[in-house]
């Protein structure tokens, strides 16, 4: 039996000591004696006599094992030519100070914080100060609709909004203050004060409720670490832009810094004083769990950068930052991947930089085309490692244990279920399918520590959302097959399925050979309603930067590839190439708003969008097909 076998087997075995045993790695007020409270399903609880703070775990602790002089936080920022190093007794000096700041402003334990800033230090500094005082905060993506960002302060009802008085993007800088006001004023709560990092990009016209946070900050005084029940809320994270009553993850505090912890070593391969770069945003999951919290946790040093993987100026700006800074394990997304690809085909880039100290690139977010992987795989020559979770999990349900056991990588497959997590594909009907069989993907409960206990205030659409459709199962809401070697294979969300006369056929399997085109940079596969077959699939390509080609015969090309390798049933005859393709700001391609757009629907533009330009653009091209 390998090593990851042997410690996957003792996970699922006997997950009390397992899970005792990792979160001996954890400071706590009072230790726990019970991992698992599962005396009301589906909601359990982890290590429920426990107390502990996460900020002190994160930030105090090595401070005071003497490494306060340890590199914590390193600020890379090309949009605004800045950078700014923390050491772990900085970066806790400045997060007690700011505690001190939601303090005095009266915010105490369990009060909610809305923080609505740019990726900058003090956004960090604002989520590691909340943890230090219990109370819970949410981070909304700066630069959020007004409307979407009332929604979300109306479900959590702050007591304080943090922000700042501006962000950058690559044309232009967007004043954040306008668009929170607008927010206040639409939402029915009222934050009683807001906190506003003025930048000298912008200035922010500061009112009666608003508080300078220089100024607030010089008058402070430092806060300590408040002790929490490990069940407690750490933060609320919000999962979708829909225009209805947002969906908050709850995370808890306990069973999140245990199984970060865990992750960071086994899963990463990140120690105390080794340098993890997340090219994420702290709006999202990614951001929480592997720029914040787990690098943090580790002791490791996490670089925050601010800018994209292209046109920040260049696509040699992930490599920069690796040379500058000593990058162990970069992870990102599958498409600022693409993006690089798309400018530097032939990688050009990666030749002007000393790239030596890069050990692992890990990616997730969106499916990982095995064209992509086969591209990163060849130009870097380091295991390049897809894994797969989700906002609600917080951290990765299946992944290759570089830490632990490097396991063989399988093109297409983020291979193998991390310890804790029981995955299973189920049929239609609940039953368990055959290896290398499509079906539904699945989590037999409970969960590991880190997934989300319940939803803020619901516990109601908790259970309908992922509990109901399979008893004694979390539904992943994604489709895929498990082979026999126990790999995992995700091919999309189950609503990418599409049903082609009769036949069940995976987008993401058509996109596979879409991608593996030389002249394709990425590519959408989408099903839309047809009156004779009920859907047919239709193909959207972006090419690589400098390719010319005759679109018709490209198209072709590409129609052909499909009938030889998935068939005729596939029935994809329809493909467009176009400049780009709608995205969330996390890299998703929007492909349930293109699939409305193509059937007639009026559908509405997500507040999760990057370019609300690139949709509007593609818009006459998608509905071409339903006019004539």
């Amino acid at each position: 039996m390998g090593a990851y076998e042997e410690v996957y087997r003792s996970s699922v075995d006997d997950p009390e000591s397992f899970w005792l045993r990792a979160a001996e790695a954890i400071d706590w007020h009072v230790a726990p004696r019970t991992a698992l409270d599962d005396s009301n399903p589906p909601f359990y609880r982890w290590f429920p006599d426990g107390e502990l703070n996460v900020c002190h775990n994160a930030l105090d602790r090595h401070v005071a094992a003497g490494r306060g002089d340890a590199t914590a936080l390193i600020y890379d920022s090309p949009v605004t030519g800045s950078k700014r190093t923390y050491t772990y007794a900085q970066l806790r000096d400045e997060v007690a100070t700011f505690a001190g700041v939601l303090t005095g402003l009266g915010v105490q334990r369990g009060d909610r914080v809305v923080i609505y800033m740019p990726m900058v230090p003090e956004a960090a500094v604002a989520m590691l100060a909340c943890a230090r005082i219990g109370a819970i905060h949410s981070v909304v993506f700066g630069g959020f609709a007004p409307k979407e960002l009332a929604v979300r302060i109306d479900d959590a009802a702050p007591k304080v909004v943090v922000s700042a008085s501006c962000g950058i993007e690559v044309t232009r800088v967007i004043e954040y203050k306008p668009l929170l006001d607008q927010a206040i004023e639409m939402a029915q709560h009222k934050p009683e004060r807001v906190v506003v990092l003025q930048r000298p990009q912008a200035t922010a016209q500061l009112g009666e409720r608003d508080v300078d946070w220089a100024t607030a900050a010089a008058e402070a005084t430092p806060a300590d670490c408040v002790p929490m029940k490990a069940t407690d809320p750490l933060y609320i994270l919000y999962t979708s832009g829909t225009t209805g009553k947002p969906k908050g993850v709850v995370r808890d505090g306990g069973g999140y810094a245990v199984a970060l912890a865990w992750s960071m070593s086994n899963v990463y391969d990140i120690r105390a004083g080794e340098t993890m770069f997340t090219a994420s945003d702290v709006g999202w999951v990614v951001g929480h769990s592997y720029i914040v919290y787990g690098p943090l946790l580790a002791g490791a040093a996490t670089v925050l950068y601010e800018g994209k993987p292209v046109g920040t100026p260049d696509a040699g700006q992930f490599w920069r930052v690796v040379q500058e800074h000593g990058v162990k394990t970069l992870f990102t997304a599958p498409t600022a991947f693409r993006a690089i690809k798309k400018e530097d085909p032939d990688g050009e880039y990666t030749r002007k930089y000393d790239l030596s100290s890069l050990k692992y690139l890990f990616l997730a977010g969106e499916r990982l085309d095995p064209e992509t992987y086969r591209w990163a795989s060849d130009l870097l020559g380091i295991p390049v490692i897809d894994h797969w979770w989700q906002t609600e999990t917080g951290w990765p349900i299946v992944a290759n244990p570089a830490g632990i056991e490097l396991l063989p990588l399988k093109a297409g497959s983020p291979t193998v279920p991390l310890p804790g997590w029981d995955v299973q594909v189920l049929d239609i009907n609940g039953r368990p399918v055959e290896p290398g069989t499509d079906g539904a993907i699945v989590v037999k409960l409970p969960m590991p520590p880190g997934a989300l206990p319940t939803l803020w205030n619901d516990d109601e659409r908790f259970v309908s959302s992922y509990m109901k459709a399979f008893q004694g199962y979390y539904l992943t809401g994604d489709g895929g097959r498990i082979d026999e070697d126990g790999y995992v294979y995700v091919m999309g969300r189950t609503d990418d399925v599409i049903n082609v006369a009769g036949h069940r056929l995976s987008t993401g399997g058509m996109e596979e050979v879409l991608a593996s085109h030389p002249d394709v940079a990425e590519c959408a596969v989408i099903g839309v309603s047809d009156p004779l077959k009920g859907q047919i699939p239709r193909g959207f390509v972006v090419l690589k930067a400098g390719v010319q080609r005759d679109h018709a015969e490209l198209a072709a090309e590409l129609v052909q590839m499909v009938r030889d390798q998935i068939g005729a049933v596939a029935s994809l005859k329809e493909i467009d190439v176009v400049p780009a393709l709608p995205k969330t700001r996390s890299g998703k391609i929007l492909r349930k708003t293109m699939r409305g757009i193509a059937d007639g629907l009026d559908e509405p533009v997500p507040s999760t969008i990057e370019s609300v330009e690139v949709l509007e653009a593609l818009r006459p091209i998608l509905r071409k097909e339903k006019t004539g």
